[in-house]
């Protein structure tokens, strides 16, 4: 159970290959990126680093059954047949998630309510005692994954969701989540030695997420986690893995990285949480207008997530507002490359400058598109091609 754990860490789609390499840093064994996360192997303490140090990762689940299955009874005495108690007390409360691909079962609800009864009589057979459910602040959470034929079962190492970092005092409207800023900061190529400027920072996931990464702060440094309820915890092992974690950090590293935002009270949200890092230190933060603000360096790199226009009352303002943003950008941050997160396809194609690059990805339920833009003096305007003859 110690030496040759299976896991699957998922992540918002799109970064499975940035997850990926950083479970190969973690020198995990059988690394494989499949659509919403990465299998991967190795020690049991692996999964407690991969909870501590990736940025991208949602949860780290540790697979405990497989079984091929065709009824909701077939699923029942699969779970039915795992030794729970050896995993987790009694004592402890439980939720149980289902999720499923082209499974042939009538309901997920009902499913969840079998594998739950499964967990629950095989505790009660062993000490005639079962564990109380908590669909809110559960202390262990079980995950089932249905495909047409196949059910796997996973504990949850986690808890809860790895974007919930603990530093997030403040939130904007419709924040970015931290997972997918570190991805973004991760696609864009961004190391701490280049200029770095989110321009519409709104409560700063974008600006605290680089902070992190320069000041090498590993992103589970301040929150507890699943494995830690569950029997096999090594207090000791993660003892020594945090510690390490600890000493490796380097907090008063000099950055060039600058935030900015149209409101003041975005500015103010994204400041206390800098805050909370204690990295206030090492982002420029002002209250500026991206149209009129001049490039702080020469070059670098621009990380941001503009705003969508969810409500339909805002989409006539941000029609307007994407052709001004690519001329602003044109025209003041020649030598920079820009990477822009929307989820409107259309509004995106305003702004009047050629992507050179769209990959997609997912803010929670929300399909996105990341736009690199190259901003290189002369035109950058999309040109219709000529016919010929």
């Amino acid at each position: 159970m110690n030496n040759n754990a299976h896991f699957f860490a998922s992540c918002p789609r799109g970064l499975e290959q940035v997850l990926a390499k950083e479970l190969a840093a973690l020198s995990a064994s059988n690394v494989t990126a499949v659509d919403g996360g990465v299998h991967f192997a190795g020690a049991f303490t692996l999964g407690y680093a991969a909870n501590l140090h990736s940025r991208v990762a949602s949860r780290v689940l540790w697979r405990v059954g497989e079984a091929r299955y065709r009824t909701d009874q077939d699923i029942y005495d699969n779970a039915r047949k795992l030794d729970w108690p050896a995993w987790f007390s009694v004592e402890r409360s439980l939720r149980v998630n289902v999720s499923a691909i082209k499974a042939p079962v009538k309901s997920l609800d009902f499913t969840t309510l079998r594998i739950k009864d499964a967990i629950c009589d095989v505790f009660r057979a062993r000490n005639g005692k079962r564990p109380n459910i908590d669909t809110h602040a559960p202390d262990v959470r079980v995950h089932a994954f249905l495909t047409a034929t196949d059910l796997t079962l996973y504990l949850d190492t986690s808890g809860e969701p790895l974007f919930k970092r603990g530093y997030r005092r403040e939130a904007g409207e419709a924040p970015l989540r931290e997972n997918l800023a570190a991805g973004m900061l991760a696609l864009s190529g961004w190391t701490p030695d280049v200029p770095l400027l989110d321009p519409m920072c709104g409560s700063g996931t974008i600006l605290c997420e680089a902070a992190m990464i320069a000041a090498n702060r590993a992103p589970g440094g301040g929150r507890a986690f699943g494995f830690e309820n569950l029997l096999n915890f090594n207090a000791s092992a993660w003892d020594t893995l945090r510690d390490s974690a600890v000493r490796e950090e380097n907090n008063s590293i000099k950055t060039n990285t600058y935030g900015s935002d149209l409101r003041g009270d975005a500015i103010q949200c994204a400041r206390a949480n800098l805050v909370e890092l204690g990295l206030e230190a090492s982002v420029a933060l002002k209250q500026a207008n991206v149209f009129e603000m001049p490039a702080p360096a020469p070059s670098g790199i621009i990380v941001t997530n503009p705003p969508y226009g969810v409500r339909m009352e805002d989409r006539d303002d941000l029609a307007a507002f994407y052709p001004k943003l690519g001329d602003a950008l044109k025209k003041k941050f020649s030598g920079w490359t820009a990477y822009i997160l929307s989820s409107d396809m259309q509004l995106a194609k305003k702004i009047g400058l050629a992507a050179s690059k769209r990959t997609p990805l997912f803010n929670g339920a929300l399909e996105c598109r990341l736009f690199e833009y190259k901003l290189v003096p002369g035109s950058m305007r999309r040109v219709k091609p000529v016919p010929a003859g």
